[in-house]
């Protein structure tokens, strides 16, 4: 049985971004079957909003990233999770809720985020930083 894993979305954007990089061998891991990626409908919505943003999406068709073809095709990369009835603490960043909330929802083994928001929950939670999870993992 694979690992459960939410990435959030700054974590999935530097992924695309910098397909090389840490972020972006964990997405690799998840499109290898390696790691089970959790997700749901409020975290589709906000990367397919911040993929939009004129910045992100033009450094993106730059390297010839499909952003229309990934946003297609990540339902059948996920594991959808509801987030009905889903009571999490609320986190410094009332935005980073829909998050946690997935993760819990998901039951998942780690949350894997750069926001300090998040990682200041990791006494309570198994969150991490990307690159501590590809050290301690995908070695």
């Amino acid at each position: 049985m694979s690992v459960k894993v939410v990435l959030d979305t700054n974590v999935l954007v530097s992924a695309l971004l910098k397909q090389d990089g840490v972020p972006g061998r964990i997405l690799q891991a998840v499109w290898n079957g390696t790691l089970e990626l959790l997700s749901s409908a409020p975290l589709q919505e906000e990367l397919a909003g911040v993929l939009e943003y004129p910045k992100i999406r033009k450094r993106l068709e730059t390297q010839a990233v499909d952003i229309k073809l990934f946003l297609e095709l990540m339902p059948f990369l996920t594991t959808s999770v509801t987030l009905v009835d889903v009571s999490v603490p609320r986190p410094r960043d009332a935005d980073d809720r829909m998050v946690l909330a997935s993760f819990v929802a998901g039951q998942g083994d780690w949350l894997i985020t750069g926001d300090g928001d998040l990682l200041a929950l990791a006494p309570s939670f198994p969150i991490i930083r990307p690159a501590e999870f590809v050290e301690r993992f995908l070695l």
